[in-house]
């Protein structure tokens, strides 16, 4: 910092601005902490700090836009929470009074989902304050989408983890392979079948894939843990690292 801006008080309201634009947009930052007493050429003079030491430093700017929708994505997540948290039925696991939920948003026909789940089972097993939630997300195929009313159906049952399991476990996703994670799972078939197109289920549905687009999901697997979505197969030290950032912020 030069001399200049330590005796400009204006050039010290910029410079609080930008620090304040790191912590969310750059403009919006300004704006907040300019006096409302500052006149028209004060507010230039101190837009002019603000776009001078940007240029300067431009490296700043990823920074301030990743934090920027870190922030815009925090809203998104806290304005639909109980949708993302409060688990359909019996598809969960782990503690149900867990102190973070995991919610993570699968196809069935998505080979990452099924790359995933040891990495939840590990999470479950060595976190005993966790909660996961399964929402359904069929977005690759039509028989996606059939497979997640079967889900959801095996939900209704107390029977979710099996079925999900079973399908999981049968590779290839086909009418079939739904129909033989059925009977795996011990399905009321007829209680499944009147379950398929309730508007419980095709509602459940929807739900999750307007809040997918509301919190910017494009694929699967995809996960919200406290404000925080990750896209993507992930190492499983980013969930376990995500989860202790969540359980901190409370």
């Amino acid at each position: 910092m030069t001399d200049s801006m330590v005796k400009s008080p204006l050039a010290l309201v910029g410079l609080m601005a930008l620090s304040a634009a790191l912590g969310g947009g750059i403009v919006l930052g300004a704006q907040a902490l300019v006096p409302a007493s500052a006149g028209n050429a004060d507010k230039a003079r101190i837009g002019e700090v603000v776009r001078d030491y940007v240029l300067e430093n431009p490296e700043i700017l990823p920074e301030a836009m990743k934090r920027l929708q870190e922030r815009e994505t925090g809203k998104a997540v806290a304005s639909s929470r109980p949708a993302i948290t409060q688990p359909y039925a019996s598809a969960w696991e782990g503690n149900p009074k867990g102190d973070v939920t995991v919610a993570v948003y699968m196809d069935y026909a998505c080979g990452y989902c099924r790359a995933s789940l040891p990495m939840i089972a590990r999470l479950v097993a060595e976190d005993a304050n966790v909660r996961i939630v399964y929402r359904e997300l069929p977005v690759l195929s039509e028989v996606s989408r059939t497979a997640a009313r079967w889900g959801l159906a095996a939900a209704e049952q107390g029977k979710f983890k099996p079925f999900h399991t079973a399908l999981y476990s049968a590779g290839q996703l086909s009418e079939g392979s739904i129909r033989a994670a059925a009977a795996a799972a011990g399905l009321d078939t007829a209680k499944a079948q009147a379950a398929l197109a309730s508007p419980q289920v095709e509602g459940e549905i929807a739900r999750n894939l307007e809040i997918g687009g509301k919190l910017g999901i494009t694929g699967t697997p995809s996960w919200v843990i406290g404000d925080r979505v990750i896209s993507g197969m992930v190492p499983y030290e980013v969930l376990q690292q995500t989860v202790q950032a969540a359980r901190k912020k409370g």
